[in-house]
């Protein structure tokens, strides 16, 4: 990454694009948020790039409010990729160690990645975004967290491999050619996600984080330090605010104010004679509503929501088996008795998660719907640390394809992005 005094997280979600601008610590210190700029995706469908020319105007109008807060122009980036394209899958590799004496180097880690990636079967138009490490094994010595320095002759990585649609990446790319900015990294946006809230305790004991957005909920699960799986579910708050729509006859925008004011997920806390007034809403509305019947539309949305992430965890055989439970966030997840509904759903623990404390101007990301670019930040800072590492994949080379300056920037992806994994 180009030497300067700010990083710049990304996140281009379905409802909104959310820029922030970061100034680098002296120090040990934290980052300090001098600029926030959140804006109305347009050109978004279930996370996916759809209209490149109306993403990249919604990229600039971010940009430049968190431009105009921080009082500094910026021109690279670290980018969120989210949507429904995404998917994850295990992978393994195998190479000799390449020193004659047998001992491992930095250059056989980057050689086996390589070699995992190669070995990776794909369907078409998909492309390899990550390789994440979860554990080496060394001739007959298994379960190695980070093989360099030890002696061997056979070098075996298992590990989980994140990829997206190709047609996805392009058009994300030309999205941000368009607004005049260039991204020194391409991150999943559950990776990012969790980043921002888990700790290294969590992820050693076993946990899920579940981010629900607008027209998506992505998962990862985490146990032993490794990332075991990720996921993105078709299913997200909008969804909710659909039914509510059509359950009460009403406009989207009528519903999204009742679900944000009176919205609940657990019904029986809601007196079944309590009733909405539409009017204070719309002036064209006169209807009256129960609330009750509201928290039924709630509950049922979300019970299908937490189903679908119980469906992911049964098929890795972590139904109900994560000490550290389930940590909610995103946008969708501030509705009163959604923790309550998840615990019951899921059968663990469950709680809010909020983005890791950072400088600054703190009430403007202090959220769970901030998770997502908070984590953009932190690995961004962290780059060349010292502490576990994911590699980037195959889809740089979409990039590499591409005209102007975007080959060089695909260069830089390609190298290891270090300190990820605790």
């Amino acid at each position: 990454m180009a030497k300067s005094h700010h990083i710049v997280g990304l996140d281009i979600g379905s409802a909104s694009v959310r820029a922030v601008i970061a100034e680098l610590p002296n120090d040990d210190g934290p980052l300090k948020v001098v600029g926030v700029g959140t804006v109305p995706s347009v050109g978004i469908r279930r996370g996916i790039v759809v209209q490149p020319e109306e993403v990249a105007k919604s990229i600039n109008a971010s940009l430049e409010a968190a431009e105009r807060m921080a009082g500094a122009a910026v021109n690279e980036v670290a980018c969120s990729v989210s949507g429904s394209d995404l998917f994850s899958s295990s992978a393994i590799g195998v190479i000799a160690v390449g020193k004659a004496d047998g001992e491992v180097t930095e250059d056989d880690l980057a050689r086996i990645v390589e070699e995992t990636q190669a070995r990776t079967i794909l369907g078409p138009n998909k492309e390899i975004l990550h390789v994440v490490p979860q554990h080496y094994r060394l001739d007959d010595q298994a379960g190695i967290k980070d093989p360099v320095g030890l002696k061997g002759v056979r070098l075996e990585l298992s590990s989980l491999v994140i990829g997206t649609g190709s047609n996805h990446l392009k058009n994300l790319v030309r999205s941000l050619e368009l607004a005049g900015i260039s991204a020194h990294h391409f991150i999943a946006e559950p990776l990012a996600s969790a980043e921002a809230i888990l700790s290294p305790k969590q992820k050693e004991l076993g946990v899920v984080i579940v981010n629900i957005g607008a027209n998506t909920t992505s998962l990862a699960v985490f146990e032993d330090g490794d990332l075991l799986h990720l996921a993105v579910l078709p299913v997200g708050g909008s969804h909710i605010t659909n039914d509510i729509a059509i359950g009460l006859r009403t406009s989207i925008d009528v519903a999204e104010a009742v679900k944000v004011q009176y919205g609940h997920a657990i019904p029986s806390e809601i007196g079944k004679k309590e009733a909405i007034d539409l009017s204070q809403f719309d002036s064209q509305e006169s209807d009256e509503v129960s609330r009750h019947h509201v928290a039924e539309i709630i509950e049922a949305r979300l019970e299908e929501i937490f189903h679908y992430v119980n469906l992911e965890l049964k098929a890795i055989n972590r139904e109900a088996l994560l000490p550290a439970g389930v940590i909610l966030t995103g946008g969708g997840v501030l509705l009163p008795g959604a923790v309550e509904l998840a615990k019951k759903e899921l059968r663990l623990p469950a709680q809010i998660g909020y983005p890791k404390p950072l400088g600054g101007i703190l009430d403007q990301i202090d959220s769970p719907a901030s998770a997502t670019v908070v984590g953009l930040l932190l690995l961004s800072l962290e780059d060349g640390g010292v502490a576990g590492r994911f590699a980037f994949g195959r889809a740089s080379n979409i990039l590499n394809k591409l005209p102007g300056d975007w080959g060089n920037i695909a260069g830089r992806a390609k190298g290891i992005f270090k300190r990820f994994l605790p």
